[in-house]
Protein backbone atom coordinates (compact mmCIF):
# COMPACT_ATOMS: atom_id res chain seq x y z
CA UNK A 1 0.00 0.00 0.00
CA UNK A 2 1.19 3.50 -0.89
CA UNK A 3 1.72 6.59 1.26
CA UNK A 4 -1.35 7.60 -0.99
CA UNK A 5 -3.55 4.92 -0.26
CA UNK A 6 -2.44 4.50 3.07
CA UNK A 7 -3.64 7.97 3.96
CA UNK A 8 -7.08 7.44 1.77
CA UNK A 9 -8.18 4.35 4.08
CA UNK A 10 -7.18 6.22 7.59
CA UNK A 11 -8.23 9.40 7.00
CA UNK A 12 -11.27 11.30 6.33
CA UNK A 13 -11.87 12.59 2.73
CA UNK A 14 -12.55 15.48 3.71
CA UNK A 15 -10.15 17.76 1.14
CA UNK A 16 -9.70 18.01 -2.22
CA UNK A 17 -6.35 16.90 -2.47
CA UNK A 18 -3.84 16.35 -5.15
CA UNK A 19 -1.94 13.35 -5.98
CA UNK A 20 1.13 14.58 -4.42
CA UNK A 21 3.49 13.36 -1.24
CA UNK A 22 6.14 16.14 -0.40
CA UNK A 23 8.64 14.77 2.00
CA UNK A 24 10.91 17.73 2.75
CA UNK A 25 11.75 21.37 2.02
CA UNK A 26 14.66 24.07 2.30
CA UNK A 27 14.04 27.68 1.84
CA UNK A 28 11.09 28.15 -0.64
CA UNK A 29 11.07 24.63 -2.32
CA UNK A 30 9.81 21.66 -1.33
CA UNK A 31 10.26 17.80 -2.66
CA UNK A 32 8.19 15.47 -3.03
CA UNK A 33 9.04 11.40 -2.45
CA UNK A 34 10.75 10.95 -5.79
CA UNK A 35 13.02 14.00 -5.50
CA UNK A 36 11.15 16.18 -7.64
CA UNK A 37 11.33 20.10 -6.96
CA UNK A 38 8.42 22.55 -6.20
CA UNK A 39 8.69 26.40 -5.88
CA UNK A 40 6.68 27.11 -3.44
CA UNK A 41 3.96 30.18 -4.25
CA UNK A 42 1.24 28.85 -1.08
CA UNK A 43 3.38 28.46 1.70
CA UNK A 44 0.97 26.17 3.45
CA UNK A 45 -1.82 28.91 2.36
CA UNK A 46 0.61 31.43 4.36
CA UNK A 47 1.62 29.30 7.22
CA UNK A 48 5.23 28.95 5.95
CA UNK A 49 6.64 32.83 6.55
CA UNK A 50 9.33 31.86 6.48
CA UNK A 51 9.90 29.16 3.85
CA UNK A 52 10.63 25.43 4.62
CA UNK A 53 13.46 24.95 7.61
CA UNK A 54 14.63 28.20 8.03
CA UNK A 55 17.86 27.85 10.32
CA UNK A 56 16.88 30.36 12.79
CA UNK A 57 13.66 28.93 13.13
CA UNK A 58 14.51 25.36 13.55
CA UNK A 59 16.96 26.56 15.89
CA UNK A 60 14.63 27.85 18.05
CA UNK A 61 12.19 24.63 17.93
CA UNK A 62 14.63 22.29 18.43
CA UNK A 63 16.04 23.76 21.43
CA UNK A 64 13.22 24.48 22.75
CA UNK A 65 11.75 20.80 22.45
CA UNK A 66 14.79 20.24 24.60
CA UNK A 67 13.63 22.08 27.85
CA UNK A 68 9.93 22.03 27.63
CA UNK A 69 7.73 20.87 24.93
CA UNK A 70 4.17 21.72 26.79
CA UNK A 71 2.77 22.91 30.12
CA UNK A 72 -0.92 23.29 31.54
CA UNK A 73 -2.04 27.28 31.81
CA UNK A 74 -2.19 26.78 35.18
CA UNK A 75 1.60 27.65 34.82
CA UNK A 76 4.17 30.35 33.72
CA UNK A 77 6.88 29.58 31.02
CA UNK A 78 9.28 32.17 30.18
CA UNK A 79 9.26 31.82 26.62
CA UNK A 80 5.31 32.34 26.66
CA UNK A 81 6.14 35.76 28.29
CA UNK A 82 9.13 36.62 25.79
CA UNK A 83 6.73 36.25 22.88
CA UNK A 84 3.96 38.04 24.65
CA UNK A 85 5.86 40.71 25.05
CA UNK A 86 7.09 40.91 21.65
CA UNK A 87 4.36 40.61 20.02
CA UNK A 88 2.59 43.53 21.65
CA UNK A 89 5.66 45.67 21.10
CA UNK A 90 5.61 44.63 17.94
CA UNK A 91 1.41 45.63 17.33
CA UNK A 92 1.32 48.19 20.02
CA UNK A 93 -1.57 46.09 21.82
CA UNK A 94 -2.06 45.57 25.81
CA UNK A 95 -2.25 41.99 25.77
CA UNK A 96 -3.19 38.92 24.07
CA UNK A 97 -5.29 35.69 24.24
CA UNK A 98 -3.36 32.58 22.84
CA UNK A 99 -4.90 29.80 20.69
CA UNK A 100 -4.22 27.31 17.86
CA UNK A 101 -5.55 28.30 14.72
CA UNK A 102 -7.52 31.21 13.08
CA UNK A 103 -10.68 29.92 14.13
CA UNK A 104 -10.01 29.31 17.63
CA UNK A 105 -8.41 33.56 17.17
CA UNK A 106 -11.78 34.54 15.79
CA UNK A 107 -13.94 32.64 18.54
CA UNK A 108 -12.60 34.45 21.06
CA UNK A 109 -12.19 37.65 19.69
CA UNK A 110 -16.46 36.85 19.02
CA UNK A 111 -16.27 35.90 23.09
CA UNK A 112 -14.66 39.31 23.89
CA UNK A 113 -16.72 41.35 22.19
CA UNK A 114 -20.24 39.81 23.40
CA UNK A 115 -18.74 39.76 26.97
CA UNK A 116 -17.60 43.41 26.65
CA UNK A 117 -21.43 44.47 25.72
CA UNK A 118 -23.12 42.39 27.94
CA UNK A 119 -21.15 43.31 31.24
CA UNK A 120 -21.72 47.17 30.06
CA UNK A 121 -25.32 47.20 28.51
CA UNK A 122 -26.67 43.41 29.44
CA UNK A 123 -28.55 41.22 27.55
CA UNK A 124 -29.60 42.01 23.76
CA UNK A 125 -26.74 43.69 22.20
CA UNK A 126 -24.87 40.75 20.99
CA UNK A 127 -25.12 40.54 17.05
CA UNK A 128 -21.83 41.07 15.29
CA UNK A 129 -21.90 42.22 11.42
CA UNK A 130 -19.51 40.37 9.29
CA UNK A 131 -19.18 41.29 5.39
CA UNK A 132 -20.29 38.93 2.52
CA UNK A 133 -17.66 37.06 1.40
CA UNK A 134 -15.54 36.81 4.12
CA UNK A 135 -14.20 33.72 5.74
CA UNK A 136 -13.48 33.56 9.14
CA UNK A 137 -13.10 29.94 9.95
CA UNK A 138 -14.71 26.61 10.00
CA UNK A 139 -15.88 26.03 13.78
CA UNK A 140 -19.82 26.11 14.22
CA UNK A 141 -19.45 29.58 15.34
CA UNK A 142 -16.87 30.85 12.64
CA UNK A 143 -18.92 28.80 9.89
CA UNK A 144 -21.63 30.93 11.12
CA UNK A 145 -19.83 34.44 11.05
CA UNK A 146 -18.47 33.55 7.16
CA UNK A 147 -20.72 35.52 4.71
CA UNK A 148 -20.55 33.00 2.11
CA UNK A 149 -23.74 30.69 1.32
CA UNK A 150 -21.49 27.93 0.04
CA UNK A 151 -20.19 27.27 3.69
CA UNK A 152 -23.44 27.47 4.96
CA UNK A 153 -25.30 23.97 4.57
CA UNK A 154 -24.75 20.75 6.32
CA UNK A 155 -24.41 21.64 9.83
CA UNK A 156 -27.76 23.50 10.57
CA UNK A 157 -28.65 25.14 13.07
CA UNK A 158 -25.68 27.45 13.00
CA UNK A 159 -25.02 30.00 15.25
CA UNK A 160 -27.49 32.97 15.68
CA UNK A 161 -26.28 36.78 15.98
CA UNK A 162 -24.08 37.53 12.43
CA UNK A 163 -25.57 39.89 10.13
CA UNK A 164 -24.03 40.33 7.02
CA UNK A 165 -23.16 43.76 5.33
CA UNK A 166 -22.19 43.96 1.58
CA UNK A 167 -18.53 44.98 1.41
CA UNK A 168 -17.68 48.70 0.34
CA UNK A 169 -21.87 49.23 0.79
CA UNK A 170 -21.48 52.16 3.34
CA UNK A 171 -24.95 52.60 3.62
CA UNK A 172 -25.82 49.07 3.90
CA UNK A 173 -23.72 48.63 6.72
CA UNK A 174 -24.91 52.25 8.11
CA UNK A 175 -28.67 50.66 8.19
CA UNK A 176 -27.71 47.23 10.09
CA UNK A 177 -25.48 48.65 12.58
CA UNK A 178 -28.18 49.46 14.80
CA UNK A 179 -28.38 48.84 18.55
CA UNK A 180 -28.39 45.25 18.63
CA UNK A 181 -24.82 44.94 17.23
CA UNK A 182 -21.68 44.80 19.48
CA UNK A 183 -19.13 44.25 17.29
CA UNK A 184 -17.82 44.61 12.91
CA UNK A 185 -15.68 41.87 12.55
CA UNK A 186 -13.73 42.46 8.95
CA UNK A 187 -10.91 41.08 6.49
CA UNK A 188 -8.68 44.22 5.15
CA UNK A 189 -8.36 41.62 2.20
CA UNK A 190 -10.88 39.19 1.83
CA UNK A 191 -8.53 35.96 1.13
CA UNK A 192 -10.84 32.81 0.56
CA UNK A 193 -13.50 35.64 -0.93
CA UNK A 194 -10.77 35.99 -3.65
CA UNK A 195 -8.26 38.24 -2.26
CA UNK A 196 -10.44 41.30 -1.99
CA UNK A 197 -9.10 44.35 -0.22
CA UNK A 198 -11.55 46.42 1.34
CA UNK A 199 -12.24 50.42 0.11
CA UNK A 200 -10.19 53.06 2.38
CA UNK A 201 -13.84 55.03 2.57
CA UNK A 202 -15.64 52.01 3.93
CA UNK A 203 -12.80 51.24 6.38
CA UNK A 204 -13.29 55.06 7.40
CA UNK A 205 -16.64 54.11 7.90
CA UNK A 206 -16.76 50.97 10.01
CA UNK A 207 -14.52 53.19 12.77
CA UNK A 208 -15.85 56.45 12.49
CA UNK A 209 -19.64 54.29 13.31
CA UNK A 210 -17.83 52.14 15.68
CA UNK A 211 -16.76 54.54 17.70
CA UNK A 212 -19.87 56.49 17.76
CA UNK A 213 -21.66 53.39 18.85
CA UNK A 214 -19.25 52.45 21.31
CA UNK A 215 -18.89 49.19 18.70
CA UNK A 216 -15.87 46.82 19.19
CA UNK A 217 -13.74 46.45 15.96
CA UNK A 218 -12.71 43.11 14.79
CA UNK A 219 -9.83 42.95 12.28
CA UNK A 220 -9.33 39.21 11.37
CA UNK A 221 -5.52 39.44 10.27
CA UNK A 222 -5.28 35.55 10.05
CA UNK A 223 -4.16 35.49 6.47
CA UNK A 224 -2.82 39.28 6.37
CA UNK A 225 -0.66 39.51 9.01
CA UNK A 226 2.47 39.29 10.47
CA UNK A 227 4.18 41.10 7.53
CA UNK A 228 2.25 39.13 4.21
CA UNK A 229 0.98 42.06 2.78
CA UNK A 230 4.54 44.67 3.62
CA UNK A 231 3.36 45.87 7.15
CA UNK A 232 3.51 43.82 10.06
CA UNK A 233 -0.78 44.71 10.30
CA UNK A 234 -2.26 44.99 6.90
CA UNK A 235 -4.83 47.96 8.98
CA UNK A 236 -1.59 49.88 9.20
CA UNK A 237 -2.01 50.64 5.26
CA UNK A 238 -5.76 51.65 6.08
CA UNK A 239 -4.24 54.05 9.20
CA UNK A 240 -6.52 52.36 11.86
CA UNK A 241 -6.17 50.10 14.77
CA UNK A 242 -8.99 47.41 15.44
CA UNK A 243 -10.16 46.95 18.76
CA UNK A 244 -9.03 43.11 18.54
CA UNK A 245 -6.97 42.04 16.08
CA UNK A 246 -6.44 38.46 15.36
CA UNK A 247 -3.93 36.38 13.58
CA UNK A 248 -2.25 32.79 13.00
CA UNK A 249 -1.11 31.19 10.21
CA UNK A 250 2.48 32.45 9.25
CA UNK A 251 2.79 34.08 12.93
CA UNK A 252 5.03 30.71 14.19
CA UNK A 253 6.36 29.90 10.72
CA UNK A 254 4.62 26.38 10.61
CA UNK A 255 3.51 25.58 14.38
CA UNK A 256 -0.12 25.85 15.16
CA UNK A 257 -0.74 28.85 16.72
CA UNK A 258 -4.04 31.59 16.97
CA UNK A 259 -3.85 34.93 18.74
CA UNK A 260 -6.19 37.50 19.65
CA UNK A 261 -4.81 40.98 20.47
CA UNK A 262 -6.22 43.18 22.63
CA UNK A 263 -6.50 47.05 22.84
CA UNK A 264 -6.78 48.59 26.32
CA UNK A 265 -10.60 48.87 25.60
CA UNK A 266 -10.98 44.92 26.11
CA UNK A 267 -7.99 44.13 27.70
CA UNK A 268 -9.75 43.21 31.15
CA UNK A 269 -13.01 41.53 29.69
CA UNK A 270 -11.96 37.94 29.82
CA UNK A 271 -11.48 36.82 33.72
CA UNK A 272 -10.86 33.74 34.99
CA UNK A 273 -12.87 30.93 33.70
CA UNK A 274 -14.34 32.93 30.67
CA UNK A 275 -12.09 31.28 28.36
CA UNK A 276 -9.68 28.98 27.98
CA UNK A 277 -7.35 26.55 25.63
CA UNK A 278 -5.54 23.61 26.61
CA UNK A 279 -2.64 24.00 23.84
CA UNK A 280 -2.88 27.80 23.74
CA UNK A 281 0.62 29.59 24.44
CA UNK A 282 2.35 25.93 23.41
CA UNK A 283 6.28 26.66 24.08
CA UNK A 284 7.35 25.49 20.96
CA UNK A 285 4.66 27.65 19.24
CA UNK A 286 6.35 31.02 20.69
CA UNK A 287 9.45 29.79 20.13
CA UNK A 288 8.73 29.66 16.68
CA UNK A 289 6.59 33.25 16.78
CA UNK A 290 10.08 34.75 18.33
CA UNK A 291 12.04 33.30 15.50
CA UNK A 292 9.59 34.99 12.65
CA UNK A 293 9.16 38.26 14.56
CA UNK A 294 13.46 38.34 14.81
CA UNK A 295 13.14 38.03 11.06
CA UNK A 296 9.71 39.90 10.23
CA UNK A 297 11.26 43.00 12.18
CA UNK A 298 14.82 42.36 11.01
CA UNK A 299 15.99 45.94 9.37
CA UNK A 300 14.63 46.32 5.66
CA UNK A 301 12.68 43.03 5.90
CA UNK A 302 9.03 44.75 5.28
CA UNK A 303 10.86 46.83 2.41
CA UNK A 304 11.70 43.67 0.73
CA UNK A 305 8.34 42.33 0.77
CA UNK A 306 7.20 45.23 -0.62
CA UNK A 307 9.65 45.63 -3.30
CA UNK A 308 9.00 41.34 -4.10
CA UNK A 309 5.50 42.20 -4.31
CA UNK A 310 5.78 45.16 -6.74
CA UNK A 311 7.91 43.35 -9.05
CA UNK A 312 5.85 40.16 -8.97
CA UNK A 313 2.94 42.41 -10.14
CA UNK A 314 4.32 44.17 -12.51
CA UNK A 315 5.11 41.14 -14.40
CA UNK A 316 2.19 39.52 -13.91
CA UNK A 317 0.31 42.39 -15.44
CA UNK A 318 2.49 42.13 -18.90
CA UNK A 319 0.80 38.99 -19.73
CA UNK A 320 -2.13 39.12 -22.20
CA UNK A 321 -4.19 36.54 -19.67
CA UNK A 322 -4.19 38.56 -16.63
CA UNK A 323 -7.59 40.42 -16.54
CA UNK A 324 -6.70 42.00 -13.26
CA UNK A 325 -4.02 41.80 -10.21
CA UNK A 326 -5.68 42.39 -6.79
CA UNK A 327 -4.12 41.68 -2.78
CA UNK A 328 -1.94 43.63 -1.08
CA UNK A 329 1.97 42.60 -1.01
CA UNK A 330 2.27 38.82 -1.12
CA UNK A 331 -1.12 38.56 -1.18
CA UNK A 332 -1.98 38.34 -4.69
CA UNK A 333 -5.03 37.18 -6.58
CA UNK A 334 -4.99 37.05 -10.12
CA UNK A 335 -8.11 37.12 -12.38
CA UNK A 336 -7.83 35.21 -15.31
CA UNK A 337 -9.35 35.91 -19.09
CA UNK A 338 -10.08 32.76 -20.79
CA UNK A 339 -8.52 30.18 -18.35
CA UNK A 340 -9.81 28.47 -15.40
CA UNK A 341 -7.15 29.04 -12.10
CA UNK A 342 -8.26 24.80 -10.72
CA UNK A 343 -6.80 24.41 -14.02
CA UNK A 344 -3.65 26.31 -13.89
CA UNK A 345 -3.02 25.35 -10.42
CA UNK A 346 -3.42 21.44 -11.32
CA UNK A 347 -0.89 22.27 -14.80
CA UNK A 348 1.58 24.03 -12.48
CA UNK A 349 1.92 20.88 -10.10
CA UNK A 350 2.97 19.18 -13.43
CA UNK A 351 5.76 21.50 -13.95
CA UNK A 352 7.28 22.19 -10.53
CA UNK A 353 5.08 24.82 -8.99
CA UNK A 354 2.86 25.03 -6.55
CA UNK A 355 -0.04 27.37 -6.61
CA UNK A 356 -3.02 28.49 -4.58
CA UNK A 357 -6.52 29.71 -5.38
CA UNK A 358 -9.46 31.70 -4.38
CA UNK A 359 -12.70 31.85 -5.91
CA UNK A 360 -11.88 32.29 -9.60
CA UNK A 361 -8.76 33.57 -8.99
CA UNK A 362 -5.29 32.22 -8.84
CA UNK A 363 -3.60 33.41 -5.59
CA UNK A 364 -0.21 33.24 -4.59
CA UNK A 365 1.25 33.15 -0.69
CA UNK A 366 4.89 33.00 -1.10
CA UNK A 367 7.18 32.86 2.04
CA UNK A 368 7.94 36.11 2.75
CA UNK A 369 12.02 35.18 2.59
CA UNK A 370 11.52 34.27 -1.10
CA UNK A 371 14.65 34.98 -3.34
CA UNK A 372 14.12 36.68 -6.57
CA UNK A 373 15.55 33.70 -8.13
CA UNK A 374 12.83 31.71 -6.81
CA UNK A 375 10.01 34.30 -8.17
CA UNK A 376 11.52 34.50 -11.66
CA UNK A 377 11.46 30.51 -11.82
CA UNK A 378 8.11 30.26 -10.90
CA UNK A 379 6.34 33.01 -12.94
CA UNK A 380 8.23 31.41 -15.61
CA UNK A 381 6.13 28.45 -15.32
CA UNK A 382 2.99 30.44 -14.35
CA UNK A 383 3.01 32.76 -17.17
CA UNK A 384 4.21 30.36 -19.62
CA UNK A 385 1.10 28.41 -18.19
CA UNK A 386 -1.13 31.60 -19.26
CA UNK A 387 0.23 32.18 -22.34
CA UNK A 388 0.08 28.64 -23.77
Amino acid sequence: MNTIEQFNKFVMHSYGRYDLVLESGEHEVSVDKNGKKYIDFGSGIGVNSLGYCNDEWVEAICSQAKKIQHTSNYYYTKIQADFAKKLCETTGYTDMFFGNSGAEANECAIKIARKYSFDKYGKGRHNIITLKNSFHGRTICTLSATGQDVFHNYFFPFVEGFINVEPNNIEDLREKLDNSVCAVMFEYVQGEGGVCALDQDFVDEIFKLCAENDVITIADEVQTGVGRTGKFLCGEYFGHKADLTTLAKGLAGGVPIGVCLSGDKCADVLTPGTHGSTFGGNPLACAGGIAVLNKVNSEGFMDEVRQKSEYIREKLNKCSEVQSVSGIGLMVGIELKTKKAADIAKAALEKGLLLLTAKTRVRLLPPLTISYEEIDEGLDILIGLLNS
